[in-house]
């Protein structure tokens, strides 16, 4: 693993938050893996497999999202050649219908790079709950 190379995982997980801040549907496109061994589970739900459903859930969110904005802190970055993670504590805010939200989630985010480009394969956030 080179320091350009954890500049780009870097790089393209920071993208994958700012499109999920801006509702941008065309950007996810570019950074998911659009395969049917892609992966993700949003806190609380299910697992959902392949990018169809994939993204017609981050559609759903967008849908009934009025305002988004994400902090994150990287806790760890694991990085082979092909595959890598990136575990983080994801704060969201969010806005519905006048009504906020916030939230704080533990999150891991897979990637693997195909054709000389990494791409999100998978992306897991559970609750943190606080005692």
């Amino acid at each position: 693993m080179t320091t350009d190379d954890k500049s780009e995982l870097i790089a393209i997980n920071e993208a994958f938050y700012r499109a999920f801040e801006k509702r941008e549907l065309s950007t996810l496109n570019q950074i998911w893996w659009q395969g049917a061994g892609s992966t993700c589970i949003h806190p609380g739900g299910n697992v959902l497999k392949g990018w169809e459903l994939i993204r017609s859930s981050w559609e759903t969110i967008f849908k009934n999202t009025d305002y988004l904005e994400i902090d994150t802190e990287i806790i760890n970055i694991d990085m082979g050649q092909e595959i890598a993670y990136i575990v983080l504590i994801e704060k969201v805010t969010q806005v519905n219908r006048g009504r906020k939200l916030e939230a704080l989630s533990m999150a891991t985010n897979g990637f693997r790079k195909m054709a000389q480009k990494w791409y999100l394969i998978h992306h897991h956030g559970s609750p943190i709950v606080r005692r």
